[in-house]
């Protein structure tokens, strides 16, 4: 997969298993057979969540550090748990003790319990406000040689250096949800990736391609040669679930998150068997992404409408064994080949297939 989706000019990420959904005793191992997997498909780096529900996402990073020789681990980053120095000083540490890269999903908000209990009453666009100032000083911070000073609503630094100093190679990269307008201007604001939960492919044309520019999305993907084989796993994997459906209507009721009420108009429409977009899994409160299910080649055309509308960046779900990566790893390269033989590859009209 490495080399097909660097022609393609594609990164895809996994996801970490959360310490919540294992065993206690079996989470370490999990941690590094994911880690293990994800670097073996090549996948350039693996998504680690936090909330106040989760282990520290940094622990769990140096593991997969520890455990793999490329694989850059994307840590979730909320400003109300560290000062922007501390995120700083980790990604300096371990740039310092493993010559790795580092790259930071900045969160802006959370579960609403969450912010509750740490008492963030800020409203939901100048979280992003606070985000910008937040991750502009931890880019500063590992991108001087000097010290650096800075005043801003939120935060002030002044004569601030980072020790060690972090090699210009090894900075971070940086993504930023981008599913409301405040998250987009964020992203923008900091040059950093947007990630999005998509539309089905379908809904993607020449007019959405500055939309999905510098950006990227998240998205599950269950697939195999047969489609009947992928929907019966697919099925088993996520049956439907009362309390879980009851949890997403609550969740719905209490949240202030922009792509949980996009995802949630567009779920009526989008769950049947005649589009491989399937919302099934995030309307019972097993994930927080749409997936992708079907054969190889359908799978791999929605995929590729995505890369022709300008997406270059995936963050997979969590897989549930290294086949599953294995049978994901066909459908990229089947994507790549078919967005590379695409020469205007950003200009596609509405509803055209791959």
């Amino acid at each position: 997969m490495v080399e097909t989706l660097s022609e393609a000019q594609l990164e895809v990420f996994c996801t970490c298993p959360q310490s919540i959904t294992v065993l206690r005793e079996k989470y370490l191992d999990d941690v590094k057979a994911v880690a293990r997997w994800s670097e073996e498909c090549g996948c350039k780096g693996i998504l680690v969540y936090t909330d106040n529900s989760l282990v520290d996402p940094w622990l769990v990073s140096q593991v997969i550090l520890q455990n793999t020789k490329t694989l850059c681990p994307l840590v979730a980053v909320q400003p109300a748990y560290m000062h922007p120095y501390a995120v700083a000083k980790m990604v300096s540490s371990f740039a310092h003790l493993y010559e790795r890269r580092i790259y930071l999903n900045m969160v802006a908000g959370g579960f609403t319990t969450d912010l509750a209990a740490l008492n963030d009453t800020t409203p939901h666009d100048k979280r992003y406000a606070r985000l910008i100032e937040y991750t502009s000083i931890i880019k500063q911070l590992l991108g001087s040689s000097g010290p650096v000073t800075f005043e801003g609503e939120f935060y002030t630094i002044r004569n601030l250096k980072m020790t060690p100093p972090l090699p210009a190679p090894l900075l971070p990269g940086v993504f930023v949800s981008g599913s409301s307008e405040a998250g987009l201007l964020a992203a923008k604001a900091l040059g950093a990736t947007a990630v999005k939960y998509p539309k089905p492919a379908r809904d993607y044309g020449q007019t959405n391609s500055e939309e999905c520019l510098d950006s990227g999305v998240r998205v599950g993907i269950i697939t195999r040669e047969s489609a009947d084989e992928a929907w019966r796993i697919a099925h088993e994997r996520f049956p439907t679930d009362k309390k879980g459906q009851l949890a997403h209507k609550l969740a719905m009721k209490v949240s202030d998150s922009s792509w949980h009420k996009q995802l949630s108009e567009v779920a009526a429409e989008a769950n049947s068997h005649e589009t491989p977009y399937w919302l099934v899994p995030f309307e019972n409160y097993k994930t927080f992404c749409p997936y992708l299910v079907g054969d190889y080649e359908t799978v791999s055309d929605e995929l590729a409408l995505y890369v022709a509308a300008g997406y270059e960046m995936f963050i997979l779900d969590i897989p549930s064994n290294q086949e599953e990566l294995s049978h994901t790893s066909e459908v990229f390269k089947l994507a790549a080949r078919k967005a590379l033989t695409r020469k205007s590859p950003h200009n596609i009209p509405n509803g055209a297939t791959a």
